[in-house]
């Protein structure tokens, strides 16, 4: 899936069918056949972004009234961890709609949500479910970012820098901390050593997004992190000054 209209496609009837074969595992009281009708009605003419939102809605409306129940089946219909830098977005693309499930019911119940967010990404990503939790629970969210960017798991250690990126695609701008970077920046520091292409990535890239906003800051983080002798914080700084100089 490679550009908006093949990944369109993958959200339609055919994910509502998927999705209830899964949980039906779980939940054998879920209204499948209204799932889905209520799908194949208002998904014609929706793009991508709006087809996940549709179908995070109509699972609320379908699955238990109680949060922690519902986002309990959900995480227990996720199945097997990705082992692979790639395949968020083929393999997992149907974890899409629980990401955004979290993200816009989950805000009031923060640990059940970081709990979700946590496994989610560990197959697909958590980093459009986490910027709302950014925004209204900054202290407590960087905390948790801290913890996951020295985590085992690189998806999770990837999540802590590319969930507080400033325009991060397909997202709306996190401007909690373009005046005090040091939150983020303490995250990426910890990061900057790291081994996995995956996550260096999202690390030069989150200092790209600092260098158009605040330069200085970013540009003062890039120079003591050029002193390094380490092939892999090299290899950030490098990419993230590819186009913009420092």
């Amino acid at each position: 899936m490679t550009t908006d209209k093949s990944i369109t496609q993958y959200f339609g009837v055919n994910l509502a069918e998927l999705l209830s074969e899964k949980i039906l595992t779980v939940f054998s009281n879920f209204d499948y056949v209204s799932y889905t009708n209520a799908i194949s009605l208002k998904v014609n003419g929706l793009g991508y972004k709006q087809r996940i939102e549709l179908h995070a809605n109509e699972l609320y409306k379908h699955l238990p009234e109680d949060y922690e129940r519902s986002i309990n089946i959900l995480i227990s219909i996720l199945g097997e961890e990705n082992q692979k830098e790639t395949g968020m977005f083929t393999d997992f693309y149907w974890i899409m709609p629980i990401g955004k499930y979290v993200e816009i019911f989950g805000i009031d119940n923060f640990d059940f949500s970081i709990r979700a967010i946590e496994e989610i990404t560990k197959r697909n990503t958590g980093e459009y479910a986490i910027r709302p939790f950014l925004r209204k629970f900054p202290d407590q969210t960087i905390y948790q970012l801290l913890i996951w960017a020295k985590s085992n798991n690189f998806h999770l250690r990837r999540l802590s820098s590319e969930g507080s990126r400033l325009k991060l695609p397909w997202a709306t701008k996190l401007d909690t901390f373009i005046d005090k970077p040091e939150p983020v920046f303490k995250i990426l520091d910890i990061l900057k050593e790291d081994s996995v292409k995956f996550v260096k990535k999202s690390v030069a890239n989150n200092v790209t997004d600092y260098l158009k906003v605040n330069y200085e800051a970013a540009r003062t983080l890039l120079l003591e992190w050029s002193k390094s002798d380490n092939t892999n914080t090299k290899w950030i700084v490098n990419y993230a000054t590819r186009k913009i100089s420092i």
